[in-house]
């Protein structure tokens, strides 16, 4: 999504988005937490510390999400000033 079509919708519309995207990002962080924990403790009980790196890297899918709540919000803020 563009910062331009985020500029078309009503500040209804943006709330909402931003309560689907906030509800699926948590969901997200939540699996990926507990597949954290899941690799964390394999990469302790078999010694393999290259799946360290993995479990911390999985984290990073949801820079993506939230620079798109970001983004949402400040336009939010824009309208609501004007």
């Amino acid at each position: 999504m563009k910062n331009q079509k985020f500029k078309e919708l009503t500040l209804e519309q943006l709330y909402a988005l931003r309560k689907k995207l906030q509800s699926i990002t948590i969901i997200i962080a939540l699996f990926l937490l507990i597949a954290f924990c899941l690799l964390f403790y394999f990469a302790v009980s078999a010694k393999k510390s290259v799946l360290i790196p993995t479990a911390i890297g999985s984290f990073m899918t949801l820079m993506p999400t939230l620079m798109i709540i970001n983004q949402i919000n400040q336009e939010i803020k824009n309208k609501n000033s004007q």
